[in-house]
């Protein structure tokens, strides 16, 4: 909830206008506001008057917000578009790269950001620029991310983006898709003609009717989804890849009719945490904000083995039943050399249906297995693929809807 201070009006207000204008950054950052909600919103404004701040607030929350994960988004908008006197230096703070050990990072709260690109977007009609500036910046928004930019954005590796290459690489990452191909199943269900004859449907049939088989019943395979299960490394070394993916994480969880029956993430740094429930939150920033307070150990070291034990101990029957595919994110830099990582390896891998390896550190052309840790994954897992940019991430949907797939597993092998 966003926090108030008094309202001035000024003299000669414009308040039609600056409310169209909030309402054109609420659609930036996501809100689904058409044209006759604005109208709406003008109309209930008029009708409640703005002399109270709880009720300005409330008038335009109940006509512009009709999801609960939305009411963040609207909060922190409001907050300053609305009540912020110096709104525009502070959204810059927040889009400025903060230089460290000068000062205190200020860490943005949820939805924050998204409410400083929505309304830096925007032409704020209480502050206007020069003729000539206004256009100059106009050209150079429309010329700023062409089809050659979107290309090269893909292929592109996380950690070398800007902040603003970032957030368009967000963008996209949420457009992203991971369909999977169903199980056949052991159980069957009734089918009007297939290969396989229901002996135990034919007799029951023929007994309601004296005895005598009439037809003869036949099914088929039921069809079933397989679970996803994300194992994400959210060590120092692997900080900015697993943003990345945590993102791409949160559409695929979100987005119905890929296939999946659940997608269940955990991360993994010195200790393992459970982060599901987190990304089922609509809001990407909401969930991934509360992703990071739920797991204390981002940005430290790296524990692999250890937190495979207790992923293997106390999570594999909950979540790897009916052949579930595993993502294992992690660059493979075992710190621990005590964990019996190879073990905890193979145990993972007989209890999924795949284990598939996904390792930034593939972008290298010289990259060799020479790392103890990569030594010891390396022959457990079924298919061994790059992740570290958009297309490597476009990529593993073609790994995934085909079983022989191995990446660059037998390569590497070759050099064990």
């Amino acid at each position: 909830m966003a926090e108030y201070i008094p309202l001035s009006v000024p003299d000669n207000p414009r308040l039609a206008q600056n409310i169209i204008h909030f309402a054109r950054a609420l659609r930036r950052a996501g809100l689904p506001i058409g044209p006759g909600r604005v109208i709406e919103a003008i109309k209930a404004v008029q009708a409640a008057g703005f002399t109270d701040r709880m009720d300005f607030y409330w008038t335009l929350h109940a006509c512009f917000v009709n999801r609960p994960e939305h009411r963040i988004v609207y909060a922190q908008i409001f907050r300053l578009y609305w009540r912020d006197p110096r709104f525009l230096e502070h959204m810059m703070s927040m889009l400025l790269p903060a230089v460290r050990g000068v000062q205190e990072e200020k860490l943005a709260q949820a939805a924050e950001k998204r409410a400083a690109q929505a309304l830096l977007g925007d032409e704020m009609p209480e502050m206007p620029e020069p003729e000539q500036e206004q256009e100059a910046e106009q050209i150079e928004v429309d010329a700023s991310f062409t089809i050659s930019t979107e290309e090269k954005l893909k292929t592109l590796d996380f950690e070398q983006m800007s902040l603003d290459e970032i957030a368009q690489a967000k963008k996209m990452i949420a457009q992203l898709t991971l369909p999977v191909k169903p199980i056949k199943s052991r159980r069957s269900m009734a089918a009007s003609h297939g290969k396989r004859t229901d002996h135990r449907k034919t007799i029951r049939d023929a007994l309601r009717k004296g005895g005598e088989i009439r037809a003869v019943a036949h099914a088929k395979p039921r069809l079933r989804w397989p679970n996803l299960v994300v194992l994400c490394d959210i060590s120092g070394s692997m900080s900015q890849y697993s943003r990345m993916v945590l993102h791409f994480l949160h559409a695929v969880a979100n987005e119905k009719g890929q296939g999946w029956a659940k997608v269940h993430a955990f991360t993994f740094g010195t200790r393992l945490t459970n982060i599901t429930r987190h990304l089922a939150t609509r809001d990407v920033d909401a969930a991934l904000k509360a992703a990071g307070a739920e797991a204390q150990d981002w940005e430290g070291g790296t524990r692999i083995g250890d937190c495979l034990h207790d992923f293997n101990k106390h999570w594999t029957r909950r979540v790897m039943g009916q052949g579930a595919v595993v993502l294992l994110i992690t660059d493979g830099l075992d710190r621990d050399a005590a964990s019996d990582l190879e073990k905890e390896m193979q145990r993972l891998q007989l209890s999924s249906k795949r284990l598939i390896w996904l390792n930034p550190l593939l972008r290298w052309d010289g990259f060799a297995p020479k790392a103890s840790g990569i030594r010891a994954m390396l022959p457990y897992v079924d298919s061994f693929r790059a992740g570290h940019s958009i297309q490597s991430l476009e990529q593993l949907a073609e790994a995934i809807s085909k079983p022989d797939d191995a990446g660059e597993k037998a390569r590497l092998m070759a050099m064990l």
